[in-house]
């Protein structure tokens, strides 16, 4: 029960930190809030069973901690040297942007992202992926402009992600590449419009804690638990399946959709070869989700020598309601507009 209270409290102190952080109107007040949500998340990282997860927050504190410098100390060098459109300046700039993409771990600032996902549990890889990324994401669009330092970052990140995800075992390692790779869509649709990313991140959110939901009922960490029927029906396989192909952003799929809005924006401004360039290392992040897909929904697979028997829980409605939602949803939309 205590146990319990603890995390509430922390959860709702990480909600008010990262709020804080975008309704602030000063850069003191931003910080802050980051401070603040840091300090709450460490807590629901570290576990006493497991020295392995206490080994983890500690790296996730030392990273965000350095983020929080290196942030603190761009706002006091704006203040003292470039009161006035600071933005335009080249330094401050990269400054400001490189500690907040250090704290959503986006490439090439990504090294801590995958080993903290790797020992976590799955409602922490949950606020890993989604939450934690709300409040730099939204500061970081104050400073964002097209230049040549945005433009690397995305390919970067798109890459790894893509790299990165092509020989992991581990599903959380696997989902915190996938996060990567999404997080350099993200910063190009934040470069579009904040309206486009806002969708971006909603629809990738949803689908994360669709998919991460499935593999906590499941109780399923490793990639050989999924080929092996003993563990579940073929249609929960199908549903699972259904929503890796969505995220990884597969034409007929609601993941899709997000990126669809983000070709046709980057088109539209002129930037066909990056876009070129981001759609082409993007089908390297599908083919490693069709790869798990297809391995365990064709293949009689057998080889089980270091599988350990866990019964899974039964998977309710609600939950298979949310995959058809997220397998049917680009279809739906797409007839919807087309009626009206």
């Amino acid at each position: 029960m205590t146990n319990n209270s603890n995390k509430l409290l922390f959860l709702s102190t990480l909600l008010m930190g990262t709020i804080l952080s975008i309704s602030s109107n000063s850069w003191f007040g931003v910080w802050m809030g980051l401070e603040i949500n840091l300090l709450s998340f460490i807590p629901l990282l570290s576990n006493n069973k497991n020295m392995m997860v206490n080994e983890s927050s500690i790296k996730y504190f030392i990273v965000q901690a350095l983020a929080s410098t290196m942030l603190l100390l761009s706002i006091l060098m704006i203040q003292m040297k470039y009161p006035m459109n600071w933005e335009k300046e080249l330094i401050p700039m990269m400054m400001i942007s490189s500690s907040l993409l250090l704290k959503i771990g986006a490439a090439p600032f990504h090294f801590w992202f995958p080993e903290i996902m790797g020992a976590s549990t799955w409602i922490n890889c949950i606020i890993l992926m989604t939450w934690q990324k709300i409040a730099p994401m939204m500061i970081l669009s104050y400073c964002i402009k097209m230049s040549t330092f945005f433009f690397s970052i995305i390919i970067l990140s798109i890459f790894i992600g893509a790299i990165g995800g092509l020989n992991q075992t581990s599903l959380r390692q696997i989902m915190a590449y996938s996060s990567i790779s999404h997080l350099g869509w993200m910063i190009s649709s934040l470069i579009v419009s904040e309206k486009n990313w806002e969708l971006y991140f909603i629809i990738y959110s949803t689908l994360s804690v669709i998919l991460v939901m499935m593999f906590k009922k499941m109780n399923i960490f490793m990639i050989n638990q999924i080929y092996l029927n003993s563990n579940m029906s073929p249609e929960i396989k199908y549903i699972m399946m259904l929503t890796l192909l969505s995220i990884g952003g597969l034409p007929p799929f609601l993941g899709f959709l997000p990126k669809w809005l983000v070709i046709q924006s980057l088109i539209e401004m002129g930037l066909s070869t990056v876009t070129i360039i981001m759609v082409v290392l993007t089908t390297i992040t599908l083919y490693y989700y069709m790869r798990i897909s297809f391995s365990s929904l064709i293949l009689s697979y057998t080889e089980n020598s270091w599988f350990m028997e866990i019964k899974p829980k039964k998977m309710n409605s609600m939950l298979m309601m949310a995959t058809m939602i997220s397998s049917m949803g680009l279809l739906l939309t797409s007839s919807l507009i087309l009626l009206y």
